[in-house]
């Protein structure tokens, strides 16, 4: 058995691996604003359902969404509203960094 440390590291790292991907980004942010189907979903982000199906599939494994089947239609969720706290966090540092960075370039 892998020491506690090791194994709350490799969840850390399956959690942040959900969210690798700019796709994935606008999944969540998508079902911030309301559960949604497959067919919602691709309208909304103008992608092939293919791609929303496997990317929401790669987050239903990482723990970020669940879903609920409601009849034939499947319906997806946050598993939880801090995803977009920590998201929102990531942007922050991010907008931090453009700033530096932005700033050595005009010196």
């Amino acid at each position: 058995m892998l020491p506690k440390r090791t194994e709350i590291s490799r969840m850390h790292a399956e959690l942040c691996a959900g969210i690798s991907d700019p796709n994935r980004i606008a999944i969540l942010y998508a079902l911030s604003e309301c559960p949604s189907n497959v067919t919602t979903l691709t309208q909304k982000l103008d992608l092939p359902q293919s791609t929303v199906s496997r990317h929401l599939r790669i987050l239903r494994n990482s723990g970020l969404v669940n879903f609920q089947r409601l009849g034939r239609e499947v319906v997806y969720e946050l598993s939880d509203d801090r995803v977009i706290e920590a998201l929102e966090l990531l942007r922050h540092v991010l907008n931090d960094r453009l700033s530096a960075h932005s700033q050595l370039i005009n010196e």
